[in-house]
């Protein structure tokens, strides 16, 4: 048995049946198909390197406990992966399945994954969409995860599957004890964090009063007029893509400086105005509050599954057509959020369950999840690997990254690098954002514009 963090357990607590938190990808493969009984010895082989593959939650007895991770015994490779031949080659018609796939919920009474073979693609390609459930990864394990279970070679050898013996089923006396274990551990380790605050006080007393300005900064309520960009959300998410070259980012920062994080971020901000343009909305003097992650891995906790982040509330500079006067603005509000203390202050409330009791924990969670009123999207940038990942000899060409929507934030950008290409994936309430597309070409179009003024300044 293991201990599920505070934070994975809030990806947990806070779903229901319109907030999946399923997070995903999507790999496009060049090269025959695989046939299922292919991708099906190639998982069987790799998944030895990924333990948690394997294993299920078991919810904790009682209010104070947090559930557990246990080995899933009647674990079924079959009831993980899954073929679909789509009816239309076209870009769209693998759009449609991936959002109506990451609609679903995994169930709980097994491991929470899907792989899915979707054949019938255009251009005789194929692909491999997985699903996972947020309280298995973030975006970085998510990254490592899938470089564990690929090849970095075209002619690796197909490893032979081990022979897997599921540790036996806890009995409820077995799991009391563990979990009785594991909050007396907990509070001893508070019991010494308390005592060493104490020794420490003005350290102590220096942290306390950063965490408070960080949280006054994410949550004091900011004013703002209608936006259709929160609101309720149904069940039904509707997903689309697009890449761009990072060549032509690290050649908009060449020229203008800042991060390639600025400048992607500014291309965002190019489509979300273009949006609220396109609904008649005014942009003038106008932020869009992004919830952006942070990740607080460290580098000797690469390869490990589970969430390491915190966030931070990036204001979204609309007001302005002008795409360097944006980037300007974007890389000089993303260095002062560096020094805001909002990373310490959110870091602390996800992992409230470390201090609270888990039914306490859990109602909070929930209660942030739909009544915050701050963001209004979140913007994900995640780095992946720069060289290629093969699936039994066929190369990944493309790769693309789902993130969810959740409370009453209706849009969610996901971006993911992976070899010489960032890649997009735009998630939007199939009811409340029919125009979707418009963000997408927004995108586009905001990478376009930095481009063409960083080439025009060149001249």
């Amino acid at each position: 048995m293991e201990r599920m963090s505070s934070l994975d357990a809030v990806f947990l607590a806070v779903e229901d049946p319109v907030n999946h938190m399923n997070i995903g990808s999507v790999g496009i493969f060049e090269g025959p198909a695989l046939s299922f009984e292919t991708l099906r010895a190639f998982v069987a082989a790799k998944i030895q390197f990924v333990p948690r593959c394997r294993q299920r939650v078991r919810d904790a007895s009682g209010f104070l406990g947090r559930p557990v991770w246990i080995d899933d015994v009647n674990f079924d490779l079959d009831e993980h992966l899954r073929y679909e031949s789509l009816p239309s080659g076209g870009s769209s018609a693998l759009e449609e399945f991936v959002g109506g796939l990451m609609a679903r919920p995994l169930d709980r009474r097994h491991a929470l994954w899907e792989m899915w073979l979707i054949d019938g693609l255009a251009e005789d390609r194929w692909a491999i969409v997985s699903k996972v459930h947020h309280c298995m990864v973030d975006g970085i394990a998510g990254t490592d995860l899938l470089t564990a279970i690929m090849d970095r070679e075209p002619h690796a050898e197909l490893m032979v599957p081990t022979v897997w013996t599921p540790s036996q089923e806890p009995t409820t006396i077995d799991f009391a004890r563990f979990s009785a274990v594991s909050g007396l551990q907990s509070a001893m380790a508070l019991v010494r964090r308390a005592v060493v605050a104490l020794v420490h006080l003005h350290r102590s007393w220096e942290r306390v009063h950063n965490v408070v300005v960080g949280a006054k900064r994410l949550w004091y309520p900011m004013r703002r007029g209608t936006t259709s960009l929160t609101g309720p959300i149904g069940p039904h998410p509707r997903w689309m893509r697009t890449r761009v070259r990072l060549d032509d980012v690290a050649a908009v920062r060449h020229v203008f400086g800042g991060t390639l994080n600025d400048v992607v971020v500014a291309a965002v901000t190019r489509a979300f105005r273009d949006l609220l343009l396109g609904r008649g909305e005014a942009v003038d003097d106008r932020t869009v509050t992004a919830l952006v992650p942070v990740s607080l891995r460290a580098p000797d906790e690469q390869g490990r599954l589970g969430n390491r982040v915190a966030d931070v509330h990036a204001l979204l500079p609309l007001g302005t057509p002008d795409p360097i006067s944006t980037l300007r603005m974007i890389h000089g509000h993303l260095a002062d959020l560096k020094t805001s203390h909002e990373v310490e202050a959110s870091g602390l409330l996800l992992r409230i369950g470390d201090f609270v009791p888990r039914v306490i924990a859990d109602r909070l969670a929930r209660a942030i999840l739909h009544r915050q009123e701050n963001v209004e999207t979140v913007v994900t940038n995640v780095p992946g690997p720069r060289a290629t990942l093969y699936l039994c000899g066929r190369p990944m060409v493309e790769a693309y990254p789902f993130g969810p929507i959740a409370g009453h934030v209706r849009i969610t950008v996901a971006i993911w690098s992976y070899c010489d290409d960032l890649y997009f994936g735009v998630t939007g309430d199939r009811d409340a954002v029919g125009d979707i597309d418009r963000l997408v070409l927004g995108i586009d179009r905001g990478f376009t514009d930095l481009l063409n003024a960083a080439s025009n300044a060149g001249n």
